[in-house]
């Protein structure tokens, strides 16, 4: 079998045609395909204004400066993802307060993030982890009764529904990401969502200088950053966002044929749907290994993968753990549960255009990878 990448973009003839279409006929930013996207944009996930701009980091800085944090806040968030946009804490100068995750659904534990939280505490930001939706009806009891700003972080969701409600609609302003591995592309790009009119205005007025706002005399209070997305990106992304239903079916179908492979993989750790969470629209297809492998037998397993053609990554060291912080302070045992999940996951291909052999392929090798690696087949 030829190799497997880890991830492909589901690209079609439209995305192929309103490409050709913009290089040839339109500027590549007036900005009218921009705003396009973020009427279809604020519409799907039901919000009144979306802003977008160029990364899904880039979102979570200017909501986190719009919102007024920065230096000597300290803002409660998961060291666990595939996408590690709460790096923008460190990046306003505000300060990340690691809290630990659930076991089953990798999202930050409300009971646990309540702990962290002090004088100091000014927001919570709360991720969808690998689309599963976190606790809503939890978190916006806590930051209520706590007086805390809740910022959601969609950037590994879309689609996701908690409640029968979509992801992106729960905190007072939500993150998205439009890159690899995600099913909506847009080559690199990013949004942020909310029904805050004042919070718009402030963001809009720090992602760019617009040739409306040289008479304003709120704009000399800001330094823009200059990030508002492309026509070219974001009419990539309108096409992606019209298609979006398809290209999400494709990807549930590939996740079938990973639960089917599976049955096969004895004590494989099942998937796992929290109480409340209706659709579940994973960002990557995550295998969770069990207690008897430690990182050097998951890389083990992840190194033989990549020598079958299988492109294969872990999902990532948990933040907490990675030098910039861990020189600030973080030490392994602070977030026992995100530690243990981190060193034991594997991230295998996953995007639609992946058939039902290919899958099993991949099983097959994974399991043959575990018992190659010495700790036995058995994984959960």
């Amino acid at each position: 079998m030829e190799d497997i990448a880890f991830t492909q973009p589901d690209i079609g003839d439209a995305e192929v045609r309103v490409m050709e279409r913009i290089l040839k006929t339109a500027s590549l930013n007036d900005g009218r395909l921009t705003e396009a996207f973020e009427e279809a944009f604020a519409a799907y996930v039901g919000r009144r204004h979306a802003i977008a701009v160029t990364s899904g980091t880039v979102a979570m800085i200017l909501a986190l400066k719009a919102s007024g944090f920065g230096p000597g806040d300290d803002i409660v968030c998961s060291p666990y993802g595939w996408h590690q946009v709460v790096h923008a804490i460190a990046l306003v100068g505000a300060n990340p307060v690691f809290s630990d995750i659930d076991y089953w659904s990798h999202t930050l534990n409300p009971i646990k993030a309540a702990e962290r939280i002090t004088p100091a505490t000014k927001a919570i930001i709360v991720g969808n982890t690998n689309g599963h939706p976190a606790p809503w009806d939890e978190f916006r009891a806590l930051a209520d009764a706590r007086g805390l700003a809740l910022i959601e972080d969609s950037s590994e969701a879309v689609g996701s529904t908690y409640h029968g409600r979509i992801v992106g609609s729960f905190g007072d302003c939500a993150v998205f990401d439009f890159s690899e591995p995600g099913p909506l592309l847009c080559g690199e790009g990013g949004m942020i969502v909310t029904d805050d009119d004042e919070l718009a205005s402030r963001l809009r007025y720090l992602r760019k200088r617009e040739p409306e706002h040289l008479k304003s005399v709120v704009i000399s209070h800001n330094v823009p950053w200059q990030v508002k997305l492309s026509n070219l990106n974001a009419a990539l992304g309108l096409v992606q966002l019209k298609r979006i239903d398809e290209i999400l079916e494709r990807r549930r179908t590939v996740v079938g044929f990973y639960e089917d492979a599976m049955q096969s993989f004895e004590g494989i750790k099942p998937p796992y749907h929290a109480p409340g969470v209706t659709v579940v629209h994973s960002h990557a297809y995550a295998v969770h290994l069990g207690t008897r492998f430690s990182v050097s037998l998951r890389n083990a397993v992840i190194e033989d993968m990549l020598t079958q053609g299988i492109d294969t990554a872990s999902f990532g060291v948990p933040l907490h753990l990675q030098q910039f912080h861990a020189e600030r302070g973080g030490r392994r045992g602070d977030c026992p549960i995100a530690e243990k999940t981190a060193d034991r996951v594997i991230a295998v291909p996953f995007h639609g255009a992946l058939d039902q052999d290919q899958v099993g392929f991949i099983v097959q090798r994974l399991k043959d990878a575990t018992i190659n690696s010495g700790a036995g087949a058995a994984i959960y």
